[in-house]
């Protein structure tokens, strides 16, 4: 695999999406055969494609039920998937040329760093051993916290099948579940009450979705804030925020009929899950529009970068507000916990929010056109999509096979990032240093 990434591949952007590209089609070849089905029956190469893109870009966006219409085999692809979605198609690869013994060079180190949005190329192969056993430590602890719950209802073996499941499935944010036996697509509504599967799975969420270099920070300098990275203390803060606001106001204005106990369950869990796991414990179609838009922006923000979660990332949130407060205070830069940021980094935050926003918008509107569904629904699966989420309000499994296409573009696009196709297809064009005569234009 490493080898076929790097032929004929010299930009580190390219070799991600050539990664990507083989396994979501090594995937979609292996969901078509008969075996991965219970009917034993033969998958379409798009619906296999959708299940698989998905799974990759670890969305969790279905047209047929997890549970019912797959077969163990398939289910085991998709979770081995959605592992290698979550830690990265280069992290995975890189991970086997390490265990081999092979010497990395330059060039995959350098593809490595890209892959995991680390600072440097300097310590790139120590870091990534790093991630690959804190995400097994993770993940093997989030199975044992399941199990008990799951063995209880399912069995010893269907349990702790259960457990590291959705242990996988939500620490890479992914969203997939086996709930579909007691209803098909419900999610984990019918654990709405219940605390372990409730705080267990939101907090595989939130450590999922931090980033791989704030881990380090926090298993480097633990309780020392002041120590971390100013995108550590960056990334922390805006989660906090994004995970606390959205917590009250559902609590106060979307759960009232609920207990005092469920009502905090369902409020805390619907304000983590947007970002970017695609579970829910509520019925989003009994949601008021206002509480649905409010999901809909946070499947847009999404997690963190270097992370398993898609989305435009907190800190793209984060630079472009300090850089909206910097020009209502009349200065040159923003800036966080005394460090400035630079104008490029604002710069390609705007770029960011723009493409997100043109494709959010876009697909929305082409798939309300085709579809005669209302906007709001459509733009809340194309959220969705391209933030990498899977939550859903009902409506992908009815879609026509052009709005498939669209909504695959769209995780795919989520998953590999905006920049990295931009900077993969452009990676020949040589820079002009050249600066032309500047002119002011007026703005607002």
């Amino acid at each position: 695999m490493w080898r076929l990434l790097h032929k004929n591949n010299k930009s580190p952007f390219r070799i991600i999406i050539v990664g990507f590209l083989l396994v979501i089609l090594m995937g979609s070849f292996l969901l078509m055969l008969p075996v991965s089905t219970k009917a034993g029956v033969c998958t379409p190469f798009l619906d296999a494609l959708f299940t698989s893109t998905s799974a990759v870009c670890v969305t969790g966006l279905v047209i047929y039920d997890t549970a019912t219409y797959w077969s163990n085999f398939g289910q085991s692809v998709i979770i081995l998937l959605i592992q290698i979605g979550g830690l990265g198609v280069v992290t995975v690869a890189g991970a086997f040329v390490i265990l081999s013994g092979k010497k990395i060079g330059l060039m995959q180190r350098s593809t490595m760093q890209e892959a995991i949005a680390a600072p440097n190329v300097g310590g790139i192969v120590r870091l990534t051993g790093f991630i690959l056993k804190t995400a097994l430590a993770v993940e093997l602890l989030g199975a044992v916290l399941l199990f008990p719950v799951f063995s209880h209802e399912f069995g010893l073996f269907k349990g702790a099948w259960y457990a590291v499941f959705h242990s996988i499935s939500a620490f890479c944010n992914a969203g997939f579940d086996l709930m579909g036996i007691k209803a098909p697509f419900s999610s984990l509504t019918d654990y709405a009450g219940d605390p372990v599967i409730s705080i267990v799975i939101a907090l595989l969420i939130v450590v999922g979705g931090i980033g791989f270099l704030t881990w380090e920070d926090i298993h480097t300098h633990w309780f020392h804030f002041r120590k971390y990275r100013m995108q550590s203390k960056v990334i922390l803060t805006v989660t906090g925020t994004l995970i606390l606001l959205p917590t009250v106001y559902f609590f106060f204005f979307e759960f009232s009929g609920a207990s005092l106990r469920e009502r905090m369950l369902l409020s805390f869990f619907q304000a983590v899950t947007p970002r970017t796991a695609g579970f829910n414990t509520a019925d989003l179609t009994a949601l008021s529009e206002t509480g649905q838009s409010i999901i809909t922006i946070l499947m847009l923000i999404g997690g963190s970068p270097g992370s398993t979660a898609g989305g435009m990332k907190t800190t793209t949130l984060a630079v472009l507000v300090a850089s909206s407060l910097a020009v209502f205070r009349r200065r040159e830069a923003p800036h966080f916990f005394n460090r400035r940021v630079a104008s490029e980094t604002v710069s390609q935050a705007a770029t960011i929010l723009m493409m997100y926003l043109m494709l959010f918008l876009t697909g929305g509107l082409v798939i309300s056109r085709i579809e005669n569904l209302p906007i709001l629904t459509c733009l809340f699966e194309t959220a969705s999509a391209i933030g990498t989420v899977g939550l859903t309000l009902g409506v992908t499994p009815q879609l026509t096979w052009i709005s498939h296409l669209i909504l695959i573009a769209l995780m795919f696009f989520g998953r590999v990032g905006g920049l990295t196709l931009i900077f993969a297809a452009l990676s020949n064009f040589q820079g002009n240093s050249a600066r032309l005569p500047q002119e002011r234009i007026t703005v607002g």
